[in-house]
């Protein structure tokens, strides 16, 4: 009996209506349009009204996902949300995501980072492998902009809130996740983290004061991981399936910081116009940046049926991951709606 793909067969993504671009965020903190482009290409970014979450994010997303596969609900055998951000420390923000949609499969919550769509994925690709599942539902949300100290300008001008989505369903063609790579090193959690609100330095009126409950990094380390990581993490999962970045139709990496994309790029010898970029319209979107950019590319063409794909991410942890993903040949998502009328006719 051969081994089932997850085939890539809906996608989706959520991003808030409210744009706040570098001169808004000038009008809050002591910094220019020209200092932000400089240091990480951001321009704008998309940040939540009162009434949204990650868990609507999640799910507009995710019904989006399901309507472009064709697919309700019903159909899903497991859903995973990867998020750092939640609704609440508990229950997990996967629960209120099914409950939402009006699904009745199990449901669970990924907490890496940045690198938690990847991770997502790649744990998504064994449970098709087992035959445990046939059709699962994975997401990155993210709402960043409730975590962020806006008295600190190196931190605050970097973030946004999103979320995307993408079904995976079994097939027999070689598609979906074909290789991955999953990393950690715990020895640098210190220089990307929300140091108060866990059980470490629970919710009090000192941690507050002390203003524990926002993301603190260092920038300067996370910038030398990430350079370092990023080309060593994609050889590594392209030797793992068998290619070269020549066979690469397209890399998605993780939108943190437009000279972190560039420089890994250059490392590798991968032209800018075969690398996905849009950190300049949403900032770093954290485990939502990946599958935002990969909804983008799979809805403006750029990504196309067989196409060879790397995604690559780092993030908290401090974690890296790395996938290749092909997309499938014969996908009813990629048609479109001229194509899907002469195919019923």
């Amino acid at each position: 009996m051969k081994t089932p793909y997850g085939n890539i067969v809906g996608w989706g993504k959520y991003a808030p209506e409210r744009i706040v671009t570098n001169d808004d965020l000038a009008q809050r903190v002591d910094t220019s349009d020209e200092w932000i482009r400089a240091r990480s290409g951001i321009r704008e970014r998309r940040m939540v009204g009162e009434d949204e979450h990650t868990s609507t994010m999640a799910v507009g997303a995710g019904r989006e996902a399901l309507e472009r596969a064709g697919l309700t609900a019903a159909d899903l055998d497991l859903i995973i949300v990867a998020t750092s951000s939640p609704d609440y420390l508990t229950p997990p923000v996967s629960s209120q995501v099914q409950d939402l949609l009006g699904a009745s499969c199990g449901a669970f919550q990924v907490v890496v980072g940045c690198t938690g769509f990847v991770y997502s994925l790649a744990i998504a690709q064994q449970f098709i492998a087992t035959g445990a599942c046939r059709t699962i539902l994975v997401v990155g949300a993210e709402l960043t902009s409730r975590w962020i100290d806006w008295e600190d300008r190196a931190t605050c001008v970097l973030f946004g809130d999103g979320a995307g989505a993408v079904v995976l369903q079994a097939s027999d063609e070689p598609s979906g996740v074909l290789a991955f790579v999953l990393g950690s090193d715990g020895s640098g959690a210190e220089h990307l983290i929300v140091p108060g609100g866990g059980v470490a330095h629970p919710p009090s009126h000192e941690t507050v004061d002390a203003r524990l409950n926002y993301v603190r990094m260092n920038g300067r380390e996370v910038f030398k991981f990430a350079t370092r990581k990023m080309p060593e993490t994609l050889e590594a999962v392209l030797g793992k399936a068998g290619l070269t970045v020549d066979d690469l139709d397209l890399l998605i990496p993780h939108q943190a910081n437009l000279r972190i994309i560039e420089y890994a790029a250059g490392q590798l010898g991968i032209p800018m116009e075969k690398v996905v970029v849009n950190v300049d319209r949403y900032g770093n979107t954290s485990a939502a940046s990946i599958p935002l950019a990969l909804c983008e590319a799979l809805d403006e063409g750029r990504a196309r049926p067989g196409d060879t794909l790397a995604l690559v991410a780092f993030g908290a942890g401090l974690t890296w991951a790395s996938a290749v993903v092909r997309l499938g040949l014969h996908t009813p998502a990629f048609r479109t709606p001229a194509t899907a009328a002469e195919a019923v006719s």
